[in-house]
């Protein structure tokens, strides 16, 4: 397989260069290399961990495909192509996958039989932009975000005139003809995040670099929450640990910070990084997409559960 532009080959291992901020963090401790899994793709995302079948889904998004990473192997293979512009996917409490597809411009699940559920695909009679990101809770809503990165070009997605003015964060219930919009205030919403106990969802806004965190069960649909990080980093995806600290990909690598926005730990990482999860069988290994190479760093720090 061929190297990126950074020289690396899958298989190999680059430096974990770890700067802690904040004391609280002072027994946090990592591998001291970064493990390449994969190198060769054009704009990789959307990385998410099945702990029923031990392996790591994650898009090339360019290119029209999803690839799989087997846990217990380490082999890398295509999982689909075309995978319909796949972008951001999750696996639901029952193992299910829901991914966002920009090609489609909707948001589908794959039942254990295989077969292929549409969650939704437009909001009052018009098609969605893009959805983005989406994570489901232990009572089975689906949230996802709508911007419109999959319908600006064809480089991820195909060209179109929107038929929403506005980019939505969406919550959608089994049952339901359509999504409920939850908030139509952000301009670009991306990354999403449950905090502890689901108290609080986390946003992320990539054309304004922040991460908000916001009432689930708010009214105001024209709501962001409160700004929690306005950092002009390059934010993208997030995830949160067990601790209730928020992990965010970062245009120079992985940031954590506390519920408070205080940031408390960096990871340099050789290529901008646009998503991250927490897998294997302790759920501590952060895996990272970034740019053309899937990555992981085995941690201390455990998942949100």
């Amino acid at each position: 397989m061929p190297e990126n532009r950074r020289g690396h080959r899958p298989d190999a291992t680059v430096p974990a260069r770890l700067t802690v901020l904040d004391e609280r963090m002072s027994r946090v401790r990592t591998d001291a290399h970064l493990r390449v899994h994969f190198t060769g793709g054009r704009w990789l995302e959307g990385p998410s961990y099945s702990a029923q079948g031990r392996y790591v889904l994650f898009s090339d998004i360019p290119n029209d495909r999803t690839l799989r990473l087997d846990g217990m192997s380490g082999a890398v293979t295509v999982f689909d192509q075309p995978s319909r512009f796949a972008n951001g996917r999750t696996h639901d409490p029952v193992g299910r996958l829901v991914t966002c597809l920009h090609g489609d411009r909707a948001v589908v699940r794959r039942e254990h039989d295989g077969s292929e559920v549409v969650i939704a695909s437009s909001y009052r009679g018009g098609r969605l932009n893009s959805p983005n990101d989406v994570v489901v809770s232990a009572a089975g809503e689906i949230w996802f975000t709508d911007p419109t990165y999959g319908i600006v070009s064809d480089y991820e997605g195909h060209e179109a005139v929107p038929d929403q003015d506005l980019c939505g964060l969406y919550r959608w219930t089994e049952g339901s003809a359509d999504p409920v919009l939850v908030s139509g205030g952000f301009a670009q919403p991306n990354g999403l995040a449950f905090g502890a106990a689901e108290r609080v969802l986390y946003v992320v806004d990539s054309e304004r670099d922040t991460i908000s965190a916001l009432d689930p069960g708010a009214d105001d649909v024209m709501s962001t929450g409160r700004t929690l990080v306005r950092d002009g980093r390059g934010f993208d995806g997030i995830r949160v640990d067990s601790a209730g600290r928020i992990w965010a990909a970062t245009r120079d690598g992985v940031s954590c910070f506390d519920d408070e926005g205080v940031e408390l730990l960096r990871i340099d990482v050789p290529e901008p990084v646009s998503n991250l999860e927490f897998g294997g069988v302790q759920r501590n290994i952060l895996f990272l997409t970034a740019t053309t190479s899937l990555y992981s760093l085995r941690t201390s720090v455990r998942g949100r559960g």
